[in-house]
């Protein structure tokens, strides 16, 4: 076949940059216009020119060839990636596919014409995949430090608002309820939508959840820690004092603040929580699913696994960086944007104190916003990631012989176009309706349910999961009362210990499943051995704890009669407020009282600091000597066992996510292939219902039930002042225990289970069956000829 003239241009609407022309001739017309009558020379036969448009002669065993339909259409058909043309000095240049022509942004348009610039053929970083592993790590960062702020501020907001342990805890929970609704159809949808758009949008309905859950907080009064004062003094001078002249003032104040704070706006306040909770939810819901579809997709199959690595390497972080950042934000004042005139006497320690707990959401909104901008500029798909089968190119250039034309085709065959590939994306029968789908999904959640290992393994998950959401929420709130720590010392102990250990322990049992290649019965021994060793540890925690002190005028036995107080008739002579709280700790007794006036007390000091100032209360008819006394609680007399109660919490919380991966692996490997992906999508969704949601509402009904003294708002029930914290202690330890203990016997019946079929397998394998033998000795001498042939 002749050969073609060295410098015929391209016609298929490729980059004039790949054509170099001999000296002291232009480049020919490109695009769809007709060939030049000079430049006819070009074209050395009829195989040569088509239409009166230049082509370019195919190469054997290397160029796919095309078609023209007519001859002023443009072409249609598609080239196979890495087409190889002549060049100029006999150098082979490389022809970009569809997906590399989209990336540099040169399309086969008619009329279009290639750009000559080079900064042109540059990739967006846009159709960079590396980069968009970098933009979903850090939004799910943002995503999931937003939505644990709550459950770090979970007792600080009960103050502001004066909620219950059980509303907090299915304010809490509330989270999950828009996500479950719609996590389901997420598989319907697939790849059917621009996935990273739809990220963006999720991500900005998450920022404005944030922005909403701040609202409470501008549409409500200051707060006021003294609700018995007036405005026109400092909120606990002379009120809580005892003084014959306070009873009609009292009277007068708690009518004016319940007019204030109206029961219709205790609800719109609480309503706005729960929209923002639920609104938090639903745009969590493409965020993750849809992101790591889209990472798999494009990204090179061996550098799938390091990308989803390094992505929830980072996204665990986001947890850790919610107490973290709850820390910082309790320690400043709730009203840091409105300060009263004569400022706060009011120390982190004391038991009115409420922190800013509105600025953490604001901040994570913000983050959340900022890494949800670039989703809007990736595209609906970009290049499969070619960095493997680059690297792999060139040392095959080296060392290996030009391949044939069918060995290159098979190649550099997209793993989309594989049959393999295909029968993957069929398994989510993605040509199902909505309709079809709905009706489909029941049945298929039936048959995986059936599954003895899967049904398992998904119920012992649940009790980890029960046990972790339960723990997540009221932890803090816990060490707050049983350790009388404060808010953000407590999000402190939990984000720099619990959350990394907890963190590594997942790593761990990742590594000791792949470096000692744990089958099925060897992960349920590892899940078994964690979830006991979990057990073991929480045992000592019910006896790390102490007593509440005495508290005057409350029993410590909920629903008895209030005790006496330390002196009988002391404050006959007051008239103390119902509804005050300004507790105050005569030190020598280790007795507590609610307020002054209840110890009895006539007169105020401050002794001004350079960093704070402290109230002192004297003149104390109840109190032996007459006081001083100071403001605030008592202290509790094991402090100091905080931190070894939290270094097994958390030994505890690293054991437990060891059982992560095993888990994991015996649900993959104990279902049907064709039923991975949904049996993977249903246990998340069986631990968002059995677990995320109902957990906190639990834990939060347990902890009420040990409250001893209950604030009063407008005549309705609102915080728990104080607890009993034996009683604190036990049943909150104690359902986490519960739930260890039903783990452990999960994982005890998968393992009995999976040893029995290990035992009927190796059963079977004994015994020698006639037929499969003779299956054998067939395929054994079909495989003589082929490797003859080879």
């Amino acid at each position: 076949m002749p050969k073609p003239f060295p410098f015929c241009p391209l016609a298929f609407g490729v980059s004039s940059s790949l054509y170099t022309p001999h000296a002291g001739e232009s480049p020919p017309t490109m695009g769809t216009s007709p060939l030049a009558p000079d430049k006819a020379s070009c074209c050395l036969g009829a195989s040569d020119c088509r239409g009166g448009r230049r082509v370019i002669p195919p190469r054997p065993g290397r160029v796919l060839w095309a078609r023209y339909q007519a001859a002023g259409k443009h072409m249609a058909s598609l080239l196979r990636p890495h087409i190889r043309v002549p060049g100029p000095v006999g150098e082979e240049l490389q022809v970009p596919d569809k997906d590399t022509k989209a990336m540099v942004g040169t399309e086969d348009t008619p009329g279009s014409k290639a750009s000559p610039n080079p900064q042109k053929l540059r990739p967006s970083v846009f159709h960079s995949i590396k980069f968009f592993v970098l933009c979903h790590s850090l939004l799910q960062l943002a995503q999931l430090m937003i939505s644990g702020y709550l459950k770090s501020s979970i007792s600080t907001v009960e103050k502001r608002f004066g909620l219950s342990s059980q509303t907090s805890g299915l304010l809490a929970a509330f989270n999950e309820v828009g996500n479950t609704a719609l996590i389901v159809f997420v598989s319907y949808f697939g790849s059917r939508v621009h996935r990273p758009r739809l990220i963006g949008c999720g991500a900005i309905l998450v920022t404005l959840a944030g922005i909403l859950m701040t609202v409470p907080h501008f549409i409500s009064e200051p707060y006021r820690y003294d609700r018995t004062s007036p405005a026109d003094m400092p909120q606990d001078f002379e009120v809580s004092l005892c003084l014959p002249s306070t009873k009609a003032l009292a009277s007068a104040s708690s009518n004016s603040s319940c007019s204030s704070y109206t029961e219709a706006q205790h609800l719109a306040v609480v309503g706005i929580m729960f929209t923002a909770q639920t609104l938090l939810g639903v745009g969590g819901v493409p965020i993750q699913p849809f992101g790591i579809s889209y990472i798999d997709d494009f990204s090179h199959n061996s550098n799938s696994p390091l990308y989803l690595g390094i992505l929830f390497a980072v996204t665990m972080m986001g947890p850790g960086m919610a107490y973290g950042l709850g820390s910082l934000m309790l320690r400043l004042y709730v009203d840091i944007d409105r300060m009263p005139e004569g400022g706060i006497n009011l120390t982190s320690k004391d038991p009115r104190w409420v922190g800013a707990w509105w600025l953490g959401f604001l901040i994570s909104a913000g983050a959340v916003a900022l890494a949800a901008i670039p989703y809007f500029f990736f595209p609906k798909e970009m290049p499969k990631e070619k960095q493997e089968l680059r690297f792999r190119r060139k040392g095959l250039a080296v060392s290996d012989p030009p391949v044939s034309k069918g060995e290159d085709s098979s190649s550099e065959q997209s793993p989309a176009d594989s049959p393999e590939k295909k029968d993957n994306l069929a398994q989510i029968a993605p040509d199902l309706t909505v309709i079809q789908f709905i009706k489909v999904f029941p049945r298929v959640l039936l048959r995986t349910l059936r599954h003895p290992i899967f049904l398992l393994v998904v119920l012992s998950q649940v009790c980890m999961s029960s046990m972790a959401a339960g723990m997540a929420t009221f932890l803090p709130k816990f060490l707050e009362r049983q350790f009388s720590v404060t808010a953000s010392y407590a999000n402190l102990l939990i984000g720099c210990l619990t959350i990394p250990l907890a963190i590594v322990g997942i790593v761990v049992g990742g590594i000791l499943v792949k470096r000692l290649r744990l089958g099925p019965v060897h992960c349920g021994t590892l899940c078994l051995l964690s979830a006991l060793c979990c057990l073991v540890l929480s045992t000592p925690l019910f006896f790390m704890g102490c007593s509440s002190h005495q508290i005057a005028g409350i029993s410590h036995q909920p629903g008895a009669q209030p005790g006496l107080e330390l002196f009988p008739g002391c404050m006959e002579s007051c008239s103390c407020p119902s509804d005050d709280f300004n507790p105050v700790c005569d030190s020598s007794s280790r007795v507590e009282y609610i307020t002054p006036c209840h110890a009895g007390c006539r007169s105020r000091v401050v002794q001004e600091a350079p960093d704070k100032s402290q109230v002192f209360y004297t003149n104390c008819s109840c109190v032996a000597g007459g006081g001083p006394v100071p403001a605030g609680s008592c202290d509790s007399a094991c402090g100091h066992l905080v931190l070894p109660f939290m270094i097994l919490v958390s030994l505890g919380a690293a054991l437990a996510s060891v059982t992560h991966t095993p888990s994991f692996m015996l649900i993959l490997r104990g279902v049907k292939k064709e039923d991975k992906t949904l049996a993977v999508g249903i246990q998340f969704m069986l631990m968002r219902v059995l677990a995320w949601m109902p957990s906190p509402v639990i834990h939060g009904s347990a902890i009420d039930t040990t409250c001893v003294y209950w604030a009063h708002s407008c005549g309705r029930q609102a915080v728990c002042r104080y607890y009993d914290h034996d009683l604190l202690r036990n049943r909150f330890i104690g359902l986490q225990f519960f739930f260890k203990t039903g783990s452990l016997a999960c994982f005890a019946l998968i393992l009995a289970i999976l040893r029995q079929q290990d035992k009927e397998e190796r059963t079977k394998a004994t015994i020698p069956n006639p037929g499969l033998q003779q299956q054998l000795l067939a395929s054994e001498a079909k495989k003589e000829p082929e490797e003859s042939r080879v």
